[in-house]
């Protein structure tokens, strides 16, 4: 099963994801993360030590460029590199989980060269194939990276949003790409409830209802202050990473 999570900055994504992959991982399932979001945090909230000597395989220009065969002045570069090798120094592996911090892959507008980007988009197919894993993608916020296609290979997209109208909108828009480029399934998740109200705003706004709500917790919000990895929290009462890795397996 490949998983992607997406939706508009700020609805958290990134802690729905780490809880999901907690369940995958409770379940006996082998799990990798992806963390494709220019700006990665997954392994602070996954609780891996001495983050700050992880960095981002998009920022590292030249490996990245070494490996594309790209040689200076030329044009021409390998259309097929080898990413293997990669693959295996640069995964982490904690409590069961493995992750993969690629960082965004960039568009030609944003000054990002041809070959570093065809060597990140390898390495991200290269993951993506593993028939067994369950892989989770990590994105950036937003709908760019649906108009760049770098989610080929994904059977599902979740989309989070949380009871905004600017959320909405932004989760709609995606839809709307994914739909464009065919992604298999589609689903929302309401992040942030509060009460029946919040569940029948976003019901209503998003025209279909959540198949899943992760309630506005403050254990979530204390163990992100603490640094405590969300995936030591206790479970919440409703359970909304259960129920929702029982709504993907249906």
């Amino acid at each position: 099963m490949k998983i992607a999570i997406s939706g508009k900055g700020g609805v958290g994504k990134t802690t729905i994801m780490a809880l999901l992959a907690n369940e995958y991982n409770k379940a006996g399932k082998d799990v990798l993360i992806i963390d494709a979001d220019p700006s990665p945090h997954m392994a602070e909230t996954l609780g891996v030590r001495n983050i700050e000597k992880i960095k981002p395989i998009a920022e590292m220009t030249k490996l990245l460029v070494e490996r594309s065969g790209k040689v200076e002045g030329s044009p021409f570069y390998n259309m097929n590199p080898q990413v293997n090798d990669l693959l295996h120094d640069f995964m982490i592996s904690h409590e069961g989980i493995k992750l993969m911090v690629l960082g965004a892959i960039q568009t030609g507008d944003k000054g990002c060269a041809c070959p570093e980007n065809n060597v990140l988009r390898r390495m991200l197919t290269k993951l993506l194939l593993s028939p067994e894993q369950v892989v989770l993608l990590d994105m950036e916020a937003g709908v760019e990276h649906l108009g760049r296609g770098t989610i080929a290979g994904i059977d599902q997209l979740l989309i989070v949003v949380i009871p905004s109208r600017s959320s909405i909108r932004t989760a709609l828009k995606i839809k709307k790409l994914a739909e464009d480029v065919k992604i298999p399934r589609i689903d929302f998740v309401g992040n942030l409830i509060k009460d029946a109200s919040d569940r029948e705003f976003l019901s209503e706004g998003l025209g279909t209802t959540p198949i899943v709500f992760f309630t506005d917790s403050q254990a979530i919000r204390k163990a992100e202050r603490a640094e405590t990895p969300l995936t030591h929290i206790p479970v919440p009462a409703e359970d909304a990473p259960h129920l929702l890795m029982e709504a993907l397996s249906r």
